[in-house]
């Protein structure tokens, strides 16, 4: 808190208002601040003074603090507790103070006006025995002088004219305006002004229309005065801080309140001759940044358009759900075929045009000295590439995809089919079992018979142990069918259920039975070994029969001529087994035949059937004839299966032999496009007409690779998914293709925009050769690129001589990214970039400024009076509100406007 002033110090304000002078001590020295003569001290008491000066000072605090809202009504008073003080001083400073004291007692008071106070010296203005304590307790001299010493520094002390200020220089001005008036002799602030001529002449001068000054009379000066009064007060905005009265009944008007009045004159006027200029210079940036923004709204749609694309595509590659059938499969393959040969080219250009359309506003913004455009946020060059990449990562994953869902099903169909040939055959060879099991024949049976049921009993287990195995495939052909997510599972492992439960359920009854025979067999003693061998050496054999058909029907699934000849070369050496099997069957035979003739030699009562084994010989014949018929058709599929991986192995090879020759000429014209964009002679014209004849050779080559589609269709339909005969696949050439058209168009693009550098800045074709010949001498490793080494050895052949902070002060221009590299566009920038007349945000900021009538803020009224219709709305529309304490309804932030144009804000 300031200290309260020194009761000697008090007492030297007794003079009241008029010795403010000698409390407002600036740091540089002004001779009119010194004190005046004698005879002027001894009026500093004159009531009509204090009057003029209380009037005068409250009505100047209330044009200020109006813009805030609020007013006074007494000057000593109403500035006693600091509030309103700190709010006046805010208003005319711009700036913000120290958070004000709310409370009501004499210690908050005191703190408010020392803030005040502080802030005031804070502006170079020493205050000499002004207490916060005397205008607490409504001292009106040091009130009225606290006053004065406000409207010196913030209203007087920054006129300047002609190297003359404060004052002075508003003499000066007053004497320079009111020169062509004969009977106007402005020589001082006091009794000069009494006959209201000057007053008159002053806005006469500047606004004719507004006075007949032809009518005025010296002899009137009541009439003068409030004419000038009340014309100032109604159409310049200047309140009436004077009465026409006290002026001419005063012998000599308070110099204090004239120049405070003057002074408002002067601000008023000053600033009109600036507002055209100020006009135009806005007119100028907004029509610049009018075409800039629209430019700029063009990119962020396209950009928004493809990046929707990319994003409802991604999840269409990412679905991963699959069909359950090869059909449906096929179908999404088709999909996916349509969409490389129809929705993604035309995007792929889209993709190219962007990053053109990027770099060409790149470019007109650098040289009309905007900032560089920042796309909204996901929508840089860089997040569309990496959008765009993520989509060719899910494009490749969704074929890989495609390809193994369709061998999957495959094997699941495969597997599927040989699940049901297996179960079906081992539920025909289970059916009845069970109930042969259950049969309680051995209770009535004699001792042959019992002996015979043990015996068939023995068989049977030896043929309930042969079908084991085919029970344990039926098993782990339906696990492996769950492990492949096999989309009719549950009916598949029911049914294996239901095989598994009754095997063991056969096993059970198996071991009952034979408990129970074994329990008889010491009552039973005959036995026929002649069934018993027939049915030993019959059921493998069945069994055997039983496999050979099996195999003979089982389908196969190859991709290769060597994986069918393996199956060829397998299928003959099964042939080779077949006379050592007929000559089993024939042994087998034969044994029934023996057991037939004991038979019919010994009558034995076997019921006309073997009761060791259900296989009969008809059975047996029946079989034996089934598979010499399966062996013929089984040649017939083998031979058709080798014909058609023939064809696949044929266009492997036409296919390897298209792309052995597409890939590497790709590569070779990569190459040569990266050589002519160093190595590019003649004029820049002549550069662009080059790359668009050898851009159209390129494009004239598109047949071949839709040649090579076709045969890579051709490929995927025949179901083919490995080439021995060349390592490019269709993706490679794909790939290869798009960047080759990417970076022709790119090239094209870096030569017109040198074309629109060199026009915009007037380069000469002799200075763009200089620079491409200092450029690629420079290209020591031949990128298109100088590292920063390189950069800095070619600054120094031209004639730089620079230290470490001003070569990284224009490494930070050439590679704003930081990358460590040097494009030749960036050279060509940074060497034609001094010579562009720029406007600046600075600059913009004051011209608002001056047409707001050096306001915060400005409004819409004052922005369609000072600007040409189209872009007094364009400026409406994007200023956003203005939120200071002194806003008034319809207030616009003309100041986060100026810095948005130049980029330091959003707009």
């Amino acid at each position: 808190m300031r200290a309260a002033a020194a009761p000697n110090e008090g007492a030297a304000w007794a003079g009241g208002a008029a010795a403010a002078m000698d409390h407002y001590e600036p740091q540089q020295s002004n001779d009119y601040m010194q004190p005046e003569e004698d005879w002027d001290r001894d009026l500093l008491l004159d009531p009509a003074w204090e009057k003029q000066q209380r009037k005068t000072f409250t009505a100047w605090c209330n044009s200020h603090l109006r813009k805030a809202g609020t007013q006074i009504e007494n000057i000593e008073e109403d500035f006693r507790d600091g509030l309103k003080l700190m709010l006046l001083l805010e208003v005319i400073s711009g700036e913000r103070l120290a958070k004000p004291e709310r409370g009501k007692m004499r210690v908050h008071k005191i703190s408010n006006v020392n803030k005040a106070l502080d802030f005031i010296a804070s502006k170079g203005v020493k205050l000499v025995s002004i207490g916060a304590e005397e205008i607490v307790d409504g001292n009106v001299k040091m009130t009225l002088g606290m006053i004065w010493t406000i409207i010196l520094r913030f209203a007087i002390q920054d006129i300047s004219v002609e190297e003359t200020s404060a004052k002075e220089g508003l003499l000066l001005w007053c004497q320079r305006k009111t020169a062509p008036y004969k009977n106007v002799n402005i020589q001082n602030f006091h009794i000069s002004w009494k006959d209201g001529l000057g007053f008159c002449a002053l806005i006469h001068r500047h606004r004719p229309e507004l006075i007949d000054y032809g009518k005025l009379r010296k002899d009137d000066p009541l009439t003068n005065l409030n004419t000038a009064f009340d014309v100032a007060e109604k159409y310049l905005d200047i309140p009436k801080m004077l009465d026409a009265e006290d002026i001419v009944g005063t012998l000599r008007p308070d110099e204090k309140a004239l120049m405070t009045y003057v002074s408002c004159y002067y601000h008023a006027f000053s600033g009109a001759q600036k507002a055209e200029t100020a006009a135009n210079r806005i007119c100028k940036v907004l029509a610049v940044n009018q075409e800039n923004e629209q430019l700029m709204e063009d990119y962020e749609k396209l950009a928004s358009d493809l990046l929707e694309w990319i994003r409802r595509t991604i999840p269409w590659l990412e679905n991963r759900v699959p069909e359950n059938t090869m059909q449906a499969m096929q179908q999404k393959l088709e999909d996916f075929r349509d969409y490389r040969r129809l929705h993604k080219p035309p995007k792929v250009q889209e993709k190219c045009q962007l990053e053109i359309n990027f770099n060409t506003l790149q470019t007109k913004l650098r040289l009309s000295n905007r900032p560089a455009f920042m796309p909204s946020e996901g929508k840089m060059v860089s997040d569309i590439n990496n959008a765009w990449g993520g989509l060719e990562q899910a494009e490749k994953g969704y074929e890989e995809w495609l390809l193994n869902e369709i061998r999957r099903l495959e094997r699941l169909d495969h597997l599927a089919e040989k699940f049901r040939q297996k179960a079906s055959i081992h539920e025909s060879w289970t059916d009845g079992k069970e109930a042969m099991l259950q049969q309680k024949d051995y209770e009535i049976a004699t001792l042959s018979e019992i002996k015979a049921l043990l015996k068939k009993h023995e068989a049977f287990e030896s043929d309930l142990a042969a079908h084991q195995d085919r029970v344990e495939q039926i098993a782990a052909i339906a696990q492996e069918l769950n492990e492949l997510d096999y989309y009719d599972s549950p009916s598949v492992n029911a049914r294996c259920q239901k095989i598994c439960d009754q095997w063991d359920n056969l096993g059970a009854l198996t071991q009952k039975r034979r408990e129970a025979l074994e329990r008889t067999e010491k009552l039973l003693e005959t036995i026929d070994q002649l069934y018993l061998e027939y049915a030993k050496r019959a059921a493998p054999f069945n069994n055997w029969m039983e496999g050979a058909m099996e195999d003979l029907q089982d389908t196969f699934i190859v991709h290769t001529i060597e994986e069918i000849q393996g199956l060829t070369t397998a299928h003959e050496q099964f042939k080779a087994t077949l006379p050592d099997a007929d000559k089993e069957r024939q042994a087998i035979l034969g044994i029934h035949n023996e057991v037939s003739k004991i038979v019919q030699t010994y009558h034995v009562n076997m019921a006309g059937t073997n009761p060791y084994t259900t296989i009969t010989p008809q059975e047996i014949n029946g079989k034996w004839e089934h598979v010499r018929q399966l062996v013929p058709r089984r040649d017939q599929a083998l031979m058709e299966e080798h014909a058609r991986q023939q064809q696949n192995e044929r266009l492997r090879k036409q296919f390897g032999a298209q792309a052995n020759v597409i890939g590497p000429w790709i590569q070779t014209k990569m190459e040569e496009i990266g050589r002519i964009s160093i190595e590019m002679h003649g004029t820049l014209e002549d550069q662009l007409n080059h790359l668009r004849q050898y851009e159209k050779s390129i494009v004239n080559y598109k047949p071949k690779i839709d040649q090579l589609e076709g045969d890579h269709q051709q490929i995927q339909e025949a179901l083919i998914f490995d080439n021995k005969h060349t390592n490019y696949t269709m993706e490679h050439i794909r790939v290869g293709w798009e960047q080759l058209l990417t970076t022709i168009a790119r090239t094209i693009n870096e030569v017109e925009n040198q074309i629109l550098t060199r026009d915009a800045k007037g380069i000469s074709q002799e200075q763009m050769n200089e620079f491409r010949a200092s450029f690629n001498h420079f290209d020591r490793k031949k990128t298109g690129m100088m590292d920063c080494e390189d950069f800095r050895a070619c600054l120094i052949s031209m004639g730089y001589n620079m230290g470490e902070a001003e070569f990284a002060r224009i490494m930070s221009i050439v590679d704003p990214n930081r990358m460590g590299v040097v494009t030749f566009q960036a050279f060509i920038d940074f060497m034609s970039r001094e010579t562009a007349d720029t406007d600046t945000a600075d600059q913009v900021m004051a011209s608002f400024k001056i047409l707001a009538g050096d306001k915060n803020y400005i409004t819409v009224d004052e922005l369609r009076r000072e600007l040409p219709p189209d872009q007094a709305e364009y400026c409406i529309a994007r200023m956003a509100p203005y939120h200071g304490h002194d806003a008034v309804p319809g207030a616009l932030d003309y100041m986060s406007f100026s810095t948005a144009l130049y980029g330091e804000s959003d707009l």
